[in-house]
């Protein structure tokens, strides 16, 4: 029975990402056009988009290797399984014990790889620029990551997430300098992980801007929905992570209760909500910045998840 309900939780998890990504897209678009006093469309346009792509036909090219047809598959799969990973709404779930930092660094270059190797596979102009770009831009952001891994690690002892964020949840911490470094890196990271502005334009279909776009022009079909799903959930996961290591308010321990679950899934709903409100605004605000100023924007989270490490490194020494 304790089996049954460890896996029953755990499956409300996967779910909860899995229904709330698409969700939360069409919630940050809504918001960026009010705030551009446009009505928009509806929050649940991104589900009908996917369902209709997910009709149509899927178009290839003649030269397509069979890496092309695999790759929507294999990204999906390890955006997905990463982002039910990242405790949500409870820590020691079922399979939290893989909850791991690096795990989920790896399974983002995983995807990443993938990505980069099929748009470059029909050999477009496009493809190949929007994959040279995403690399650029991973060589800069995957340092920066594991720089933050680090400091948390550092302060929390272990790479767990789960650990990680029970420790921060606890008296133990308080206010420290190295963990406000941390937490601006992990943003800079994931707006550039994401495509988000002032990295990329999710909204623009002018190629020679695109990034991640470019890399899925020759994309159609139920691959192209698949692809657009793995992007929906990443920008949910980088937004759980943040969740998980930073403000772990009201995140139940496993055992606590069903009492204690349905609060802390209302906590992680409304953290998700603020957090694509803040998007939104700031995505309103800020304009893309030129391409060659990208290596800049990462180097400012390079430098800030050195100088955590740093910092921790020398408070633990004296």
């Amino acid at each position: 029975m304790v089996v049954i309900s460890d896996i029953l939780v755990q499956g409300i998890q996967m779910l909860l990402v899995f229904l709330l990504a698409p969700l939360l897209t069409g919630f940050i678009r809504k918001v960026k056009a009010r705030l551009m006093r446009r009505k928009g469309a509806s929050i649940f346009q991104p589900y009908r988009d996917l369902l209709r792509l997910l009709r149509k036909e899927v178009v290839l090219a003649d030269n397509a290797s069979w890496l092309f047809r695999a790759t929507p598959y294999l990204t999906f799969a390890a955006i997905w399984v990463a982002a039910a990973l990242v405790p949500t709404f409870a820590t020691g779930l079922l399979f939290n014990w893989t909850a791991d930092l690096i795990v989920i660094v790896a399974l983002l270059g995983t995807a990443r790889f993938f990505l980069a190797l099929a748009g470059m596979d029909v050999g477009t102009a496009f493809g190949g620029l929007g994959s040279s770009r995403e690399v650029m831009i991973a060589a800069l952001a995957e340092p920066a990551m594991l720089l933050i891994v680090f400091c948390v690690a550092l302060v929390a002892g272990s790479t767990q997430l789960s650990t990680v964020a029970n420790f921060i949840a606890s008296s133990q911490v308080g206010l420290r300098v190295s963990l406000g470094m941390a937490m601006i890196a992990l943003v800079i990271v994931a707006l550039a992980e994401n495509a988000r502005i002032p990295v990329d334009n999710p909204s623009t279909h002018l190629e020679l801007t695109m990034v991640h776009e470019a890399m899925i022009l020759e994309y159609s079909g139920r691959h192209l929905a698949l692809i657009e799903f793995g992007a929906f959930l990443k920008l949910l996961l980088y937004i759980s992570l943040i969740g998980c290591l930073f403000f772990p308010w009201e995140i139940a321990v496993f055992g606590a209760g069903p009492l204690s679950y349905v609060i802390g899934a209302g906590m992680y709903l409304l953290k998700v909500t603020v957090a694509g409100f803040l998007l939104a605004v700031f995505e309103t605000a800020t304009a893309k910045m030129r391409v060659f100023r990208v290596p800049q924007f990462l180097g400012a989270a390079l430098m800030l998840g050195l100088l955590g490490t740093l910092l921790l490194f020398v408070s633990k020494s004296l």
